[in-house]
């Protein structure tokens, strides 16, 4: 079974060389991408594009890492011409990594990665690029070998479709060079024990079995659906939910909408309102729970997630209870949310094949 799991992983991720499965959670997996690959002291480059991005930079920091963060709006992604510009001021090519949340699950903001590595290559560095796809595998396009990622950390509560307690590294054969040098101490996260055991099926230490039986089956899922669909149908639900964001009157917080989130959307209240009260409210009257808005965006947004085992009879109900909820709440807002979606929903069944032909003109 594990070795079955290991092979639809690679498809998932697609990637040409191996993933590690640990037992823990994606706070685990951001660890072992840094402790695999780095040294005391090393310097990387990170991006604040939300309260996950802000997180990670705090295990970098706790590691020894000298961490360049640059400051950021939490309603934006990475800007690749600044990633391109502070790695071609770094002559001596200091910045060993840069790590990057693809899917910033606090703000609903997609990060562009194959222009990340586009930027990298264009400044000749020679730098690790790492992304966090927790909320964005197996619910948006990810290719972690064509777009050059070296390695790309996940986990199993998103797009996954199971609860918390497994998470991955997928690693590219720059970062398994990589491995080789670095000096940070690691034992549980080690890649090499991980990797000679996983070769005949097993694992150097005990896994999540009961979890593993059910990525076995997610796996299953996601391949008869077919990733193409999977993806296409994560595009129209985010697309949906949009639609009824903006005929209620409330803003998105996403600002690029070439940035737009297919996993989850984080919409901003009406000044004077609470997205806490709002929330309770929804979860009392309507047995509902929505995302709360985390870190500098609490209180102020609330987050409505559309990925994972989702469809359009799901949503149409999350949006019913968010419509129903404003006005309970009292939130200054238009009626006709709802019927926005469904307007859409049944006049736009897009198929696998016209999703993939936009993202290839895009």
């Amino acid at each position: 079974m594990t070795l079955a799991i290991l092979g639809g992983l690679k498809k998932l991720f697609a990637c040409d060389g191996p993933v590690v499965i640990y037992s823990a959670s994606g706070t685990g997996a951001w660890e072992a991408a840094l402790v695999n690959t780095l040294s005391p002291g090393d310097r990387v480059l990170m991006f604040e594009t939300g309260h996950f991005a802000a997180l990670w930079r705090k295990i970098a920091d706790k590691l020894g890492l000298a961490v360049d963060f640059v400051p950021g709006d939490w309603r934006s992604g990475v800007d690749a011409a600044e990633v391109e510009s502070r790695l071609k001021q770094d002559r001596d090519h200091a910045i060993k990594a840069v790590l990057v949340v693809h899917n910033e699950t606090s703000t609903g903001v997609t990060s562009r990665i194959p222009a990340i590595r586009q930027a990298i290559d264009r400044a000749s560095h020679p730098a690790l690029l790492m992304v966090d796809a927790i909320s964005s595998l197996a619910s948006i396009d990810y290719r972690h070998s064509e777009w050059g990622v070296d390695v790309t950390v996940a986990g199993s509560q998103k797009g996954m479709m199971l609860p918390p307690g497994l998470s991955f590294n997928a690693i590219g054969d720059k970062a398994q060079a990589a491995s080789k040098q670095a000096r940070l101490p690691r034992s549980y996260w080690s890649w090499d024990e991980m990797l000679a055991s996983n070769r005949q099926g097993y694992f150097p230490y005990t896994p999540a079995t009961n979890l593993l039986y059910g990525l076995h089956e997610a796996i299953e899922m996601l391949m008869e659906e077919g990733l193409a669909n999977v993806f296409a149908r994560h595009d129209r639900h985010a697309e949906a939910t949009r639609r009824s964001a903006r005929a209620w009157g409330l803003e998105i917080l996403c600002r690029n909408p070439a940035e737009y989130s297919s996993a989850l959307t984080a919409l901003m209240m009406p000044d004077g309102h609470d997205a806490d009260a709002f929330r309770r409210e929804v979860l009392a009257r309507y047995d509902m729970s929505l995302g709360m808005g985390l870190g500098r965006l609490a209180g102020r947004v609330f987050r409505i997630g559309h990925l994972g085992f989702f469809n359009d009879l799901t949503l149409c109900g999350t949006l019913c209870g968010v419509e129903m909820g404003l006005a309970a709440s009292r939130v200054p807002h238009q009626r006709g949310g709802v019927d926005a979606a469904l307007e859409y929903l049944q006049g736009k069944a897009t198929t696998a094949s016209e999703t993939e032909n936009k993202r290839r003109v895009a």
